[in-house]
């Protein structure tokens, strides 16, 4: 875990991280979290008052560990996010708390669009990144893309033959081949791209 103090509202914050990421958030129970954490269920509630209380400050500290002291600049940026979230219990309690859904879940996936979409724009006016004509598409997507092997981290795993995506070495693989697909392409012509284009102009 990032957090380096050892206070018991800490242990907590990050057994429940662990576990929420690992099982769901209606899954585990706050014994649970407290077995884990080495304290008393009732210390949990006294801190949190409820589990809903300690999920909303597990999102709140994902958010600012994501931020981090720049702000959200580089959430756009594949390269500085992987590097953020060097934990694996913090990549798959991102990806848990897409798929669950919450408030905190849902603004920070369209932050993360919004400065994706900046992100690409400047790499757009330098001349690394090509132009499109739906930028905010684009970006909506490229979010997307790289969030797809945490939350389908099941099929993942087992086409690739990995214990776990959200594991440092898988992870790095992983975004690897991403940003290699994402810089040099899939299709060698524009074929698949033709096709498309004849199936939109089909429709009414």
């Amino acid at each position: 875990m990032r957090s380096a103090d050892l206070t018991a509202r800490a242990r907590i914050r990050d057994a429940a991280i662990d576990l929420f990421g690992r099982e769901g958030v209606n899954r585990v129970s706050v014994r649970a979290i407290a077995a884990q954490a080495g304290v008393s269920p009732a210390l949990v509630l006294h801190h949190f008052d409820s589990k809903e209380g300690l999920r909303k400050a597990c999102d709140a500290h994902l958010v600012e560990v994501l931020r981090g002291d720049g702000g959200a600049a580089d959430l756009g940026d594949t390269a500085k996010l992987a590097a953020t979230l060097d934990a694996p219990e913090l990549r798959r309690y991102l990806a848990r708390a897409f798929l669950d859904g919450s408030p905190e879940a849902s603004t920070l996936f369209d932050e993360m669009v919004e400065v994706s979409e900046g992100w690409l724009g400047r790499g757009t006016a330098e001349g690394w990144v090509h132009h499109t004509e739906d930028p905010h598409t684009r970006a909506a997507l490229y979010v997307s893309w790289l969030l797809a092997p945490l939350l389908l981290h099941e099929h993942v795993s087992r086409v690739l033959g990995v214990t776990d995506p959200a594991e440092t070495n898988a992870a790095l693989r992983i975004s690897r081949t991403a940003v290699e697909i994402l810089t040099k392409g899939v299709f060698a012509d524009e074929t698949v791209l033709s096709a498309m284009d004849n199936v939109r102009k089909g429709r009414p």
